[in-house]
């Protein structure tokens, strides 16, 4: 199994499916999977700007696999051509090795090592944070007893993550010479680090919050900008955050909770992007969806792992309705870095458990 991931890994990888740009067709990465998913019906949608899926299924399989093919950008870091897979003593390198195409080279190798029944789902659009194949599968309405989503979890199962809001916040000031005395909401800026001042302490007073091992709220300000120079006051103000709650926190409540430190109120408060939370719905839900994903990572024989910090589409699935377990190779803190790796060990795995799940139904 494991040299057969490992070629069709190299083919991958030599795909360039960076994202951005968003310019992935239905060619390319799309074709070669075509060419090597044996015995399956297989559609290929363009949903436009890069998001492409593949659906293929081969006789009646319980459980739909999913993994997308799409990549980060490379950084100037790589000490060789990203788009060319390098073997190592104990691992391999490459641009998506690790997230998460050492996977989709799994269920193909596993596909092809066995006439057993199979669904996969291969998407192209997971680094835009735009999931426009996952909604369009979703709208479908295709039963499935599971869905496995592929990310790196060290070939764990991993049952729940935080979910994810990216907002975008502007504050208006009035304009004038800094020497005079200002009332509280002549600068914008001022305005925006009060803000900051309030949200931090608001962080800092969920940090006792806990779901199924995740605890507290994450919260990051990751862009202020600004101003014009130091003896100005500042006319205008942009703040850049996002927070990723445990499956237990209402993202609206907090949404509203962050808009109403600001005094006077933000002249925009926009939320730019939302992840759910993984499983989805209230606490009672998200902790019966949580067992459910058990069962199945039981009954798969897939070993348990801890919840993450990290987003995963996972979470889209759960939302509508699907059992859902994440669990793919390789370590996240490979993800996204210069040189980026996935051990042999992690892929042969992988890809025997795929395989077992595939000839045999668990």
């Amino acid at each position: 199994m494991l040299e057969n991931t490992l070629t069709h890994l190299q083919a991958l990888v030599s795909f360039d499916t960076r994202n951005p740009p968003r310019a992935i067709t239905t060619g390319g990465i799309f074709d070669y999977l075509r060419a090597n998913l044996p015995g399956f019906n297989v559609e290929v949608i363009d949903h436009g700007d890069g998001a492409v899926s593949l659906y293929a299924v081969r006789g009646t399989p319980k459980y739909l696999f999913n993994v997308h093919l799409d990549t980060v950008p490379d950084s100037p870091h790589w000490t060789a051509d990203p788009h060319v897979m390098r073997r190592a003593e104990d691992r391999v390198i490459g641009l998506g090795v690790c997230d998460i195409k050492g996977a989709a080279a799994a269920l193909v190798a596993a596909a092809n090592a066995s006439d057993g029944d199979a669904a996969f789902l291969f998407s192209s659009d997971e680094e835009a944070n735009d999931p426009r194949c996952i909604a369009a599968f979703l709208a479908r309405g295709i039963a499935y007893e599971a869905v496995l989503v592929a990310e790196p979890t060290m070939s764990e199962a991993v049952l729940a993550h935080r979910g994810i809001s990216s907002v975008l916040m502007q504050f208006t000031g009035r304009a004038g010479h800094a020497s005079g005395k200002q009332d509280a909401a002549a600068s914008a800026l001022h305005q925006a680090m009060r803000w900051g001042n309030r949200a931090l302490d608001h962080v800092e007073s969920l940090s006792h919050a806990r779901f199924g091992g995740l605890t507290g709220l994450r919260f990051n300000i990751g862009r202020v900008e600004g101003g014009i120079k130091a003896n100005m006051i500042a006319p205008a103000a942009e703040v850049r955050f996002g927070f990723r709650p445990l499956p237990s926190m209402d993202i609206d409540a907090l949404l509203a909770t962050f808009a109403g430190f600001a005094e006077p109120a933000a002249a925009v408060f926009t939320e730019t992007f939302r992840g759910p939370s993984f499983p989805a719905g209230d606490i009672a839900e998200a902790e019966n969806r949580r067992l459910a994903a058990r069962d199945v990572a039981d009954a798969l024989d897939i070993p348990i792992g801890n919840a993450v910090d990290f987003w995963t589409e996972a979470s889209l699935f759960s939302a509508g309705g699907y059992t859902t377990l994440v669990y793919g190779p390789g370590d996240i803190a490979q993800a996204h870095t210069a040189d980026e790796f996935v051990t042999l060990e992690q892929l042969q795995r992988y890809a025997e458990s795929v395989h077992r799940i595939i000839a045999h139904g668990a």
